[in-house]
């Protein structure tokens, strides 16, 4: 784990909603992950000069505050990784197609790397696809690279005669995906069955921090068009369970928990 991964890990589950936390606060999570001080101020530091953080000032105290980017990828990592729901797949596409003039490419490319994370995957240049991926989080994110007048997005019915099981190979590759989910399951069968508080802290970071890394490769697809022995959707499922076990008994180092 590096450093300043780390700190979107703790913002990502110990400190959303709200988006701003003392640095001493920090430094004490930190610590307890292994991090010295001075390493968590220079990641902090380096945050902050790359518009990650934004440090604020309350009296005495230094607070960093995400900047409204990091703060909707965190949004988006929590409603993928935290807010899993059982609603049926509605048997359409999210397709989004793209024609961004090469003086925009750094947008563009930047613009890829976050329809990843919403779980898209591409078949064809400009053409990006997903089953199941959040329409008014991908408007949010063509809006915040004004690419609104490259982009066109909408929902269809697949009407091509090939298998969909061809279109998800195309389109997303779940090789690496596997890859990690066994590596997760690895991790929670390693989990101690009755740690104290600190351990259960620094588990509990540890295990959202691969989980959240795992949605990079895994589009989220509704359980007909997994592949077979792809089993993300159970591992997230067991995920979901560790991480409520290592939370509560973790919960006197967590703000905002109820001490029982």
């Amino acid at each position: 784990m590096r450093a300043r991964s780390t700190l979107f890990t703790l913002y990502t589950e110990l400190v959303y909603p709200d988006d701003t936390v003392w640095i001493g606060q920090l430094v004490h999570w930190m610590e307890m992950l292994g991090f010295s001080e001075p390493a968590v101020r220079a990641a902090v530091s380096r945050s902050a000069a790359r518009g990650w953080v934004i440090p604020e000032r309350k009296g005495r105290r230094a607070y960093y505050r995400l900047s409204p980017r990091v703060y909707w990828q965190v949004r988006q990592v929590r409603r993928r990784l935290c807010e899993m729901n059982d609603v049926p797949w509605d048997r359409l596409w999210r397709i989004l197609v793209y024609a961004v003039p090469e003086g925009l490419r750094s947008q563009r490319d930047k613009f890829r790397n976050e329809l990843v994370l919403l779980g898209y995957g591409t078949p064809a240049p400009g053409v990006w696809v997903s089953p199941t991926a959040d329409l008014g989080a991908t408007r949010e994110l063509v809006c915040y690279y004004e690419l609104e007048p490259y982009v066109e997005l909408f929902r269809a019915e697949r009407a091509g005669s090939q298998p969909e099981d061809q279109l998800v190979a195309r389109a997303f590759h779940l090789e690496e995906a596997q890859r990690r989910y066994a590596a997760l399951e690895a991790q929670m069968d390693a989990l101690p069955p009755d740690p104290d508080a600190e351990r259960a802290f620094v588990e509990l970071v540890r295990l959202v921090h691969e989980a959240r890394k795992v949605l990079f490769f895994d589009p989220g697809l509704p359980p007909e068009l997994a592949p077979a022995g792809f089993n993300g959707s159970g591992v997230l499922e067991r995920f979901a369970r560790e991480r409520a076990r290592l939370r509560k008994a973790a919960r006197r180092l967590i703000p905002g928990e109820a001490v029982a």
